[in-house]
């Protein structure tokens, strides 16, 4: 774009990253969104359980504004009105009602409005269920853009069945700046970072938990909050409940190898990567991962990652001392997100995207 945009995000939390991905995904797009010369608002139900773990309280590059309820964002109107672009996020609270909000906003001033899915295969399963938590079928229809966390078959399907007018891929992202190799010692062969969910749970059992249980001369590490009391630990498995955002790239560099898993809905439709697999990549530390569509569209396997789809296969990297093979996978990883998986690339196709879906239609700032 030629001009600076004037955005207002209403997303699920950029404040803290408590239990969340969204808020390291945003940190990252926006930060390199507003670099390129634009302006950012952040608007954000102020809820309890992200007030109590608040790690970013003031971005410093956008304005982040907090709002109670309903009743409180629609005082927020003007904002919604100056913008040249409002994007709604998913799993925002009474994400519908504030979707409609959002619309009628744009359909008045004639901005872009834009849906951010980062949860693009959950949605698509709530929504076969008829669950319309934050978007109903005719909302994916007014939106003028469909941004997805999913990019493949997924974009013509959200074209296709559901009526998006315009579905394009938006990948999270990584910021170089925060995310980078550190020296220090190994003290994990193996470590995972992620909030439990009982989709993923199965595939951290088979990948991390089994063969720490049959290795126990290795040291292994599960970092993340909500995972359940029941749960058998082995002994050489260290458990960390929050890691926060900022410690993210001391924790990759602790790690021989660190495991992306993937959640159910995301395996199935494929071309999902996860944020915390383009972190590790920058920070220099090798990945194995689960198998999915789309995976040799985001990182080369066998290249630059491993895939392992059994607790002998992870031992079998494990295993592996060739410290000089490691070092190029890692290295040869981080190259590809660097080229391709940036911050300040994801943050030149949001540009792009809103150019497309703005037509001419986007207004000057003042």
């Amino acid at each position: 774009m030629s001009r600076p945009l004037d955005l207002v995000v209403l997303g699920l939390s950029l404040s803290s990253s408590w239990g969340n991905g969204h808020a390291t995904t945003y940190r990252a797009l926006l930060r390199a969104f507003v670099a390129r010369g634009h302006r950012v608002t952040f608007l954000e139900r102020d809820v309890p359980w992200y007030a109590a773990h608040r790690d970013l309280a003031d971005p410093g590059y956008c304005d982040l504004v907090l709002y109670r309820d309903l009743a409180d964002l629609a005082d927020l109107a003007p904002r919604l009105d100056a913008a040249d672009a409002v994007m709604v996020g998913s799993y925002v609270p009474d994400g519908v009602a504030v979707g409609q909000m959002a619309i009628a906003s744009a359909r008045r001033t004639g901005a872009v409005a834009a849906f951010y899915d980062i949860d693009t295969p959950v949605t698509l399963a709530k929504l076969a269920r008829g669950d319309h938590d934050y978007l109903t079928p005719d909302l994916i229809r007014s939106y003028d853009l469909y941004l997805s966390f999913t990019g493949g078959p997924t974009l013509a399907r959200l074209e296709r069945e559901h009526g998006a007018p315009m579905a394009r891929a938006l990948y999270c992202s990584v910021d170089p700046e925060h995310y980078a190799p550190r020296g220090g010692p190994l003290r994990y062969d193996l470590s995972y970072l992620g909030t439990y969910s009982p989709d993923r749970q199965p595939t951290l059992e088979r990948l991390l938990i089994e063969p720490a249980r049959r290795a126990p001369q290795l040291r292994f590490a599960v970092a993340g909050p909500q995972y359940p009391d029941g749960i058998d630990w082995p002994a050489n498995v260290a458990r960390l409940d929050h890691v926060g955002p900022a410690d993210h790239p001391a924790f990759y560099a602790a790690s021989r190898y660190t495991l992306n898993v993937t959640r159910a809905d995301m395996i199935a439709a494929g071309y999902s990567p996860s944020v915390r697999l383009f972190e590790a990549a920058a920070c220099g530390t090798p990945l194995i991962s689960d198998a999915w569509d789309g995976l040799d569209a985001v990182l080369a396997p066998g290249r630059e990652i491993r895939v392992a789809e059994s607790a002998e296969a992870v031992l079998a990297i494990l295993g592996d001392r060739d410290e000089a093979a490691r070092q190029a996978l890692a290295q040869a990883a981080r190259a590809r997100v660097l080229a391709r998986h940036s911050a300040a690339c994801r943050a030149a196709e949001l540009e792009a995207a809103l150019s497309e879906a703005g037509a001419g239609r986007v207004r000057a700032v003042p």
